[in-house]
């Protein structure tokens, strides 16, 4: 299963799905600013989404001040902090997809660029690698019938089945929305719209997939208890 595929909605209930994101080669590499910028403008949607939200679902050892892989690379292979800062503040939840997500990452490397920064190069053992991404979706035979199942079912989810209905959903949904919000309006808009409210409020990009699951068991504990 690829991630053109959409979410099974069984009548009256939710199929729960595991994933895994594959990190793909493309054999594009940079070395300064200029060619990091021309990489990003060229780069398939896949790998400006993987440089953003890979680093959530792959054990890492990057640092914790910089929030996407292009920030990192700017701070240690061109050891520009102002253009990491920058860069590292931008929330891909801010975008309705990541074209528009691309052009605001090439706005803040061309004014870097505008001011002279180009001129760092990183060296032959720290160049940018350009990664692209495919995920790969596992069925877990667990389908919740009842939203009143949410509670517990989201509680012992995996972190890969959070990363799945709750960010990766966003890439297939009509609205650009979490599996769960999906879920619950085809039920009953009206009847859960301060939940799917509060839902829209969890931003999952500044957080673990581990902080993000305990928000919404929160969420979910608080509206249907138990």
């Amino acid at each position: 299963m690829t991630e053109q595929q959409q979410t099974y909605y069984p009548p009256g209930g939710l199929s729960i799905k595991d994933c895994a994101l594959v990190a793909i080669a493309t054999g594009r590499r940079a070395r300064n600013l200029r060619e990091l910028r021309d990489g990003i403008g060229e780069a398939a949607a896949a790998s400006v989404y993987y440089h953003f939200w890979g680093s959530l679902l792959r054990p890492t050892f990057d640092d914790p001040r910089f929030h996407n892989g292009f920030a990192i690379w700017a701070d240690h292979a061109l050891h520009n902090t102002a253009l990491a800062e920058r860069l590292s503040v931008i929330d891909p939840t801010d975008y309705p997809d990541t074209n528009e997500l691309r052009k605001h990452v090439l706005d803040i490397v061309d004014s870097a660029l505008d001011e002279g920064e180009q001129i760092a190069t990183a060296p032959d053992d720290n160049l940018f690698d350009f990664i692209r991404s495919q995920i790969v979706v596992f069925g877990t035979r667990r389908t919740l019938d009842d939203p009143s199942e949410l509670p517990n079912a989201v509680a012992t989810m995996t972190r890969t089945s959070v990363f799945y209905h709750f960010i990766d959903a966003r890439r297939r949904t009509p609205g650009s929305v979490d599996d769960f919000t999906t879920w619950l309006s085809d039920i009953d808009r009206e009847k859960y719209g301060d939940l799917t409210t509060r839902l829209a409020s969890i931003d999952p990009f500044f957080a673990t997939l581990v902080e993000t699951r305990d928000e919404l068991a929160r969420a979910f504990h608080d509206f249907f208890g138990g």
